[in-house]
């Protein structure tokens, strides 16, 4: 996870937050409130599946919007998102069909976006 927050701080700003444990609901809850004003990606199991080259270019694409500013990558708690969180979100994406503990998921996440920045420079790590 660290090696993956410092190899992204080439290409922007990374803040990692973590929030209380607690039931769906109360995790949720936070999660909603520590990303207002963000653009949210809920990481949930019945998100959508893309592939590397989906998510390089959806990243395109909001760039181009402009009204984008910061975007929020929100992991649930251990029994998954609550309906108000889906509903808050602008899109929700899995990481995997498969069920990932949390710190596995993060680390997942992290290289995920560090494999889209570096295909959207034109750098070989995405091979």
């Amino acid at each position: 996870m660290e090696d993956y927050l410092q190899r992204l701080k080439r290409y922007g700003t990374v803040e990692l937050i973590h929030v209380k444990s607690g039931s769906s609901e109360s995790v949720s809850a936070q999660l909603l409130d520590r990303s207002e004003g963000h653009f949210r990606i809920a990481l949930d199991e019945r998100g959508e599946a893309l592939t590397t080259q989906q998510w390089a270019d959806a990243f395109a694409q909001w760039e181009l919007r402009g009204d984008i500013k910061s975007i929020a990558f929100l992991i649930g708690a251990s029994d998954g998102h609550s309906e108000h969180l889906r509903k808050g979100c602008d899109r929700i994406w899995q990481l995997s069909s498969l069920t990932l503990q949390h710190e596995l998921a993060l680390v997942l996440l992290l290289e995920q976006i560090y494999r889209v920045a570096t295909l959207r420079k034109g750098e070989p790590y995405h091979r």
